[in-house]
């Protein structure tokens, strides 16, 4: 029984807070939010007193909001200005779409008053239909005016409108045409190239990564990158990665010897006590330990060193008017370092990560192109960062 009476004193709790901030909501003018709210709560046990207070908010919010929403159709329609057309279209779709949340609910029975709740329904589809042949013409007209200004800005926001268009209302006149043609002008094409003022011979391959933007990730609607110039493009940027110096190191064998020792486990042996005497346990057995002994191993190693340090400077170029916008510095390192060794003595004195250098040969050093091309991993990925991170348009 106690059970039960919490169970009840913690519903109650829940379902007061819930319509105080119904009620919160509707105090405030949000009228949507405080339906949408009541109507959650409707969706179970409608019926019971404890939702009572609901249905009292829902048919006040929903008064108040058709009242509002009327109203603002009103003034925007007397105001006469084409640019309310998108403001009205969308408050009828506002309409019906809160009637088509409460009709689910009907009725809504008020036990007190011993009526159902009122909510005046309206038929909006002719309205929606109208304002919505409005505003495609309106948004149809004035993106080919934007068109005409011939600047890209213009046509951007031209598509955004024609898809949005096209999104309201499907296949309305030449709109695909226009979106296609109004997306290509928006385009900003960059043309991508490299320059080579170093005193070596960069690798094809090198340049023919660095320039593979499609493996860049970029995600960037309105700009397309071409390291291959396309005829009948109008390239508005270019992007410039200019290779200044290129220093590679000699090839290097360093030679070092070192003396390695450590305790190993060599057996087992009694273990004594201070007296010199055998311990034993307490079934009279002598207790063993490890017999440690010291190893030790005299260590050869030749490391094999060769550096590449390629610096170089990413530009960025106005073609409209034939000006440096902004240059980004560039640059990386690749090291080559190969560890082979041998020893005298005992390997086990050797640490266990140190063993796969034994047994190793000499290798040859990557040729002077390899260095270089090598170290495009990590230039790639610093040019996609300064890319993604410094937009041509600000």
């Amino acid at each position: 029984m106690k059970k039960i009476t919490l169970l009840i004193i913690v519903y109650s709790f829940f379902i007061g807070c819930g319509v105080k901030s119904t009620q919160s909501m509707l105090s405030n003018g949000d009228y949507d939010g405080a339906i949408y709210r009541a109507a959650e709560s409707l969706k179970t046990n409608k019926d019971s007193k404890g939702k009572q207070d609901y249905v009292y908010l829902i048919e006040e919010a929903f008064a108040k909001a058709k009242d509002r929403n009327l109203r603002e159709i009103d003034m925007l329609q007397k105001d006469g200005n084409p640019a309310n057309f998108e403001k009205i279209y969308n408050t009828y779709l506002q309409l019906n779409n809160r009637q088509e949340k409460i009709r689910p609910l009907l009725p809504l029975y008020l036990i007190k008053e011993g009526r159902n709740a009122y909510f005046p329904f309206d038929d909006y589809s002719s309205q929606i239909v109208k304002s919505k042949e409005s505003l495609s013409k309106y948004l149809y007209d004035n993106s080919k005016n934007l068109m005409k200004q011939n600047d890209k800005m213009s046509f951007r926001k031209a598509y955004d409108d024609f898809a949005y268009l096209e999104k309201i209302n499907p296949g309305y006149k030449d709109i695909k045409k226009l979106m296609d043609e109004a997306f290509y002008k928006g385009t900003d094409f960059v043309s991508v190239y490299t320059k080579n003022e170093t005193n070596m011979v960069i690798p094809t391959r090198l340049q023919s990564d660095l320039l593979d933007f499609s493996t860049f990730g970029l995600d960037d609607k309105w700009t397309v990158y071409h390291s291959n110039r396309q005829k009948g493009v109008n390239y508005d940027y270019g992007l410039i990665v200019n290779f200044r110096q290129i220093n590679i190191s000699p090839e290097q064998i360093k030679e070092r010897e070192f003396v390695k020792e450590k305790q190993i486990a060599d057996g087992k042996k009694p273990l004594l006590d201070a007296n010199g005497n055998q311990v034993k346990d307490e079934k009279g057995n002598v207790v063993m330990v490890d017999n440690m002994k010291t190893v030790r191993a005299t260590i050869y190693e030749f490391k094999q060193f060769k550096a590449c340090n390629v610096t170089a400077k990413v530009d960025y170029i106005d073609f409209r008017t034939n000006q440096l916008i902004d240059t980004f510095p560039l640059s990386s390192e690749f090291i080559f370092e190969y560890i082979y060794a041998n020893y005298n003595g005992d390997r086990n004195a050797c640490d266990s990560d140190y063993l796969q250098y034994f047994g190793r040969r000499a290798t040859p050093f990557p040729s002077n192109e390899q260095m270089v091309y090598d170290s495009g991993e990590d230039l790639k990925a610093k040019l996609k960062s300064i890319i993604t991170r410094n937009k041509f348009r600000k």
